[in-house]
């Protein structure tokens, strides 16, 4: 395992697969994960825990009428279907709908496994800034706003 890196509270994990298990457990727990996918870093939480979908607006600084995004299917394209009562109504800010998506990214796939549940992850940068596309980018806008970032290098897309 390589050696994790905490700045101000939040975990610099690399790809190793006992990181990823970690960062699982964290989203399992409540916590909020960065992660890449293929176009942009992901800021996961579990979709099924109202308190973490809350953690995401407030670590974006993100209005709450702004629905979260839920990632199910691989490859870059999200569908919407209707709402389960078992998706809390703060991961799609009320609204009946809710966005699927299943990112290809070899990182994300494994991180969705280690977790468990599905995650909910809008981009994770702070609200109105630029989607971030490496994991540098994250760190400046969420350390210390969340508990770990997984550092999957550059995005492809």
């Amino acid at each position: 395992m390589t050696e994790v890196k905490k700045i101000m509270d939040t975990k610099l994990f690399h790809t190793d697969d006992n990181e990823i298990a970690e960062a699982g457990e964290i989203l399992r727990n409540g916590g909020l994960v960065a992660f890449p996918t293929e176009t942009v870093y992901g800021l996961g939480a579990s979709a099924f825990d109202s308190d973490a979908a809350k953690k995401i607006y407030a670590a974006k600084g993100r209005p709450s009428d702004n629905p979260l995004i839920d990632n199910f299917m691989p490859g870059p394209v999200t569908i919407i279907l209707k709402k389960k009562s078992v998706v809390p109504n703060d991961v799609t800010a009320g609204l009946n709908t809710v966005a699927i998506r299943f990112p290809l990214h070899e990182t994300a796939q494994k991180l969705i496994k280690a977790a468990g549940v599905p995650i909910a992850a809008p981009s994770a940068n702070l609200s109105g800034k630029p989607s971030p596309t490496k994991a540098k980018h994250v760190v400046k806008d969420m350390t210390g706003r969340i508990d770990a970032i997984i550092d999957g290098g550059e995005c492809n897309v």
